[in-house]
């Protein structure tokens, strides 16, 4: 039997129709055998993928995503321009979705409708085989519609559409082992300092923290106060506390920002941090938690994770088995030196 192999073949690629000839099948039996295809005997396949083998061919990853009806890329769109939120979120999707082999396009909406749907476009036309969509907070958002021709994942902030798959975390959860956290380190005169009590994740927050301290059999030593999301706020409502002469011994942030503001006017009042009040974050904002004086223990919303979720979740969807409905990340405590 004639190897069906001569110098020319040897110095170029191999291909389906060498690793036929040599097989004594057809192109279209060897397809089917490269695909893991079925309707071919076990003798057969055998003998197709040893002539592969002696040939030392490997199939085209772009000519079976092609053959599968795919392209193997994946579309993340942000609305996050500074990254906070988007970027770890960003890199655990991506550290999923390459362990799958697949390729990401990244766009960026910057919070507007008309570039979202601009990019949702350019998106669709590459073809690609799903998309997770990241939010810029956690309040909920407009789904991008039941019709489009691929699933979608979103991030953080959950479609309003409950059919929809979401990954988003949980702030009550998040206020609970904040809290959790003074109390094992002996706080028991616990002050809130909220953001914008418009947004839902504020007021859950400190919701979650008031339950923790009710399990403990104690309360807020001041109903939670509540303001921008900055650090002159976190300014301001240190100042308040220490003028009203509240008796505190840590004071919870709605974020890292705020926490900033608290620890600078402390600071300013002659109380350290923590030997005299312990001051808690949210958020596990590098840039205001690691380089706080003194470095600020934050509440990390495991951003990371939540993208690795809305990856797994979409590669699921992608394979025929969405989970629609909305699934949470739980929050955890980052230890830094203002709470010890």
């Amino acid at each position: 039997m004639s190897s069906g192999i001569n110098a020319s073949t040897a110095r170029r690629a191999t291909t389906l129709r060498d690793v036929a000839e040599l097989a004594g099948v057809s192109v279209a039996t060897v397809s089917k055998v490269m695909n893991n295809r079925a309707g071919i005997s076990d003798g057969t396949r055998a003998t197709v993928e040893a002539a592969a083998e002696t040939l030392q061919f490997r199939p085209n990853p772009m000519a079976q995503s092609l053959l599968a009806g795919r392209t193997n890329t994946v579309g993340l769109l942000t609305n996050d321009l500074i990254g906070r939120f988007s970027l770890p979120i960003l890199m655990g999707a991506e550290d999923a979705l390459g362990a799958g082999s697949l390729s990401v396009f990244l766009c960026d909406a910057r919070g507007d409708a008309i570039r979202e749907q601009h990019h949702l476009n350019a998106l669709l036309n590459r073809r690609v085989d799903g998309l997770i969509v990241v939010a810029d907070s956690a309040a909920p958002r407009p789904s991008l519609g039941r019709d489009l021709p691929v699933p979608v994942v979103y991030a953080y902030g959950a479609s309003f559409d409950d059919d929809d798959m979401s990954v988003v975390t949980d702030s009550r959860q998040a206020g609970r082992v904040g809290v959790e956290h003074l109390l094992s380190v002996g706080r028991t005169r616990i002050a809130y300092v909220g953001g914008d009590r418009h947004f839902a994740a504020a007021r859950q927050r400190a919701e979650g923290a008031g339950s923790a301290l009710a399990a403990a059999g104690l309360e807020f030593a001041i109903p939670p106060l509540f303001g921008p999301w900055s650090e002159r706020w976190g300014r301001q409502a240190t100042r308040m506390l220490i003028e009203r002469g509240t008796d505190i011994d840590a004071v919870m942030c709605g974020s890292d920002q705020i926490a900033r503001g608290v620890m600078d006017a402390l600071a300013a009042a002659g109380r350290a941090v923590p030997g005299d009040i312990a001051v808690l974050g949210h958020d596990n904002w590098e840039i205001f938690a690691a380089e706080a004086t003194p470095p600020l223990t934050t509440i990390d919303m495991n951003f990371q994770e939540v993208g690795r979720f809305a990856a797994q979740l979409l590669s699921e969807a992608m394979a025929g088995n969405p989970r629609p409905g909305q699934h949470v990340v739980d929050s955890r405590v980052v230890v830094r030196e203002s709470t010890f």
